[in-house]
């Protein structure tokens, strides 16, 4: 719903409603717009472009929301959108905080802020990743489907790293059905000797999983049950990132 007697944001409203309905009815139902000020919206939004008939007496997005996407998106850079997050969770924690993309069967740091600790993680910006056993990866792959899991793990493997790698499919599935639970992963010496991790995932503009930001620590600095009390935070900090990325509410309230 708009304020009243802001004809900007009842625009806006309009041209947002588009994306999801298509009759005037039903756009003024989801905006709280009148009719007859929908249907003058309309038809400015028409003749700039950013709406078209449907050609059943609707109106659906036009081809000048693809053309200012497409622009916008060559701009776009997650890690600059991602920023006041991760600066807020790494302030208010201290431990190392990395954002990681998924590229295909990986994913990939993009970000990292070093933790004020007398030591230093080896990881780095454009390092890749493994998804089994790292806390970024497990928050990935608890968001894919059983069946895209296996494929992954056909693909690369499921190598053991240190004892507690998880090597098995049916033991790495039935783990990311507790992560799915909880809504955040751990890396418990899974993927380096001696460094405990907490992840949780991000989404994308449409919803669909596109990476997870996480902490991490010398297992020695922060006993498991200490990391685990910082999980409201991290997951906190994956949703605001998720927002900013212009994730759907629905998919970061899951």
């Amino acid at each position: 719903m708009v304020r009243e007697g802001s004809s900007i944001d009842k625009a806006l409203a309009v041209l947002e409603a588009i994306a999801d309905h298509h009759r005037v009815t039903d756009i003024a139902a989801a905006t709280g717009v009148s009719k007859s000020t929908v249907h003058r919206i309309l038809q400015s939004l028409v003749e700039w472009g950013f709406a078209r008939p449907d050609g059943a007496g609707g109106y659906e997005p036009g081809p000048r929301i693809l053309t200012l996407a497409g622009r916008v998106m060559s701009r776009f850079d997650p890690s600059r959108q991602a920023s006041t997050a991760l600066r807020a969770l790494h302030e208010s924690t201290g431990y190392t905080t990395h954002f990681g993309i998924r590229s295909g069967d990986e994913a990939v740091y993009v970000e990292k802020l070093e933790g004020r600790r007398p030591y230093q993680m080896l990881s780095r910006v454009g390092m890749s990743l493994r998804l089994h056993s790292t806390a970024i990866g497990k928050a990935i792959l608890a968001e894919l489907g059983d069946d895209e899991v296996r494929a992954v793990s056909g693909r690369t493997g499921l190598l053991r790293l240190t004892p507690d790698t998880l090597t098995t499919v049916d033991d790495l599935l039935a783990h990311l059905a507790k992560v799915r639970a909880l809504g955040y992963a751990m890396d418990d010496e899974e993927n380096e000797p001696g460094i405990r991790c907490l992840g949780a995932a991000v989404f994308d503009h449409t919803g669909r999983v596109l990476g997870g930001i996480s902490i991490s620590s010398l297992a020695m600095d922060m006993a498991r049950q200490g990391l685990e009390e910082l999980a409201p935070a991290v997951i906190a900090a994956a949703r605001e990132v998720s927002l900013a990325l212009g994730a759907p509410t629905a998919a970061v309230a899951r």
